[in-house]
């Protein structure tokens, strides 16, 4: 790719995820400033794009650069405005609890999918290894960010809301708990599986 478009993506998927991350706090009044800012987005891609290319380079893949990894990590952030959307201003808190799980799972599913294609595609990696290279450096992302509770929610709803704690966002962070506890579960064998195929990818080059 000719290096001014190259820059050209890249500056609009940067761009489009300081929207997004202002979309995603501008009426939360848990957030702290630098939400509100859309910094915390923003600081995410880059920190993203490093977990992804470091965690994926002992698998050999094909095409792979941090600037690669970096300007499609920022692309894939579009379908996040969706969760601008103040819809807890127009339907009961249980109806926007629903809409913002629903908006979760299609971002979600959204990059996983764009992940997947873009590890067979673009890394040419196949088999087990789009599977190993596609889930574990996410179970490491969702254990991390629910370590750091960055949400200042998330141990409250363990331990049980009071009625003027509960918002639309709460449905969401229950099932950032369940990814959470399978991150912990799956991780040991994504493990396992990361340590044996960059073994079998080094005997082969031998």
């Amino acid at each position: 790719m000719d290096v001014s478009i190259f820059n050209y993506y890249l500056v609009f998927g940067i761009g489009f995820t300081w929207l997004c991350g202002i979309g995603r706090y501008w009426d939360n009044p848990r957030a702290d400033l630098w939400q509100y800012l859309g910094l915390g987005s923003v600081g995410y891609i880059f920190v993203l794009a490093a977990i992804l290319w470091a965690v994926i380079l002992p698998l050999k893949p094909s095409n792979w650069s941090y600037k690669n990894v970096l300007l499609f990590v920022s692309l894939t952030s579009p379908p996040a405005i969706l969760y601008a959307i103040p819809v807890e201003r127009f339907v009961s808190l249980q109806s926007a609890q629903l809409a913002n799980v629903w908006f979760l799972a299609v971002v979600a599913i959204w990059r996983v999918a764009l992940l997947l294609k873009y590890l067979k595609s673009v890394a040419r990696l196949s088999g087990l290894c789009v599977f190993v290279a596609t889930l574990l450096p996410l179970t490491l992302i969702v254990a991390l960010l629910s370590a750091l509770n960055l949400e200042h929610v998330v141990f409250k709803i363990m331990a049980g809301l009071e009625n003027h704690e509960k918002s639309a966002n709460d449905s969401a962070y229950i099932i950032l708990l369940f990814i959470t506890y399978f991150s912990v579960i799956a991780s040991p064998v994504l493990l396992s599986l990361y340590g044996w195929l960059i073994y079998k990818r080094r005997k082969q080059n031998i």
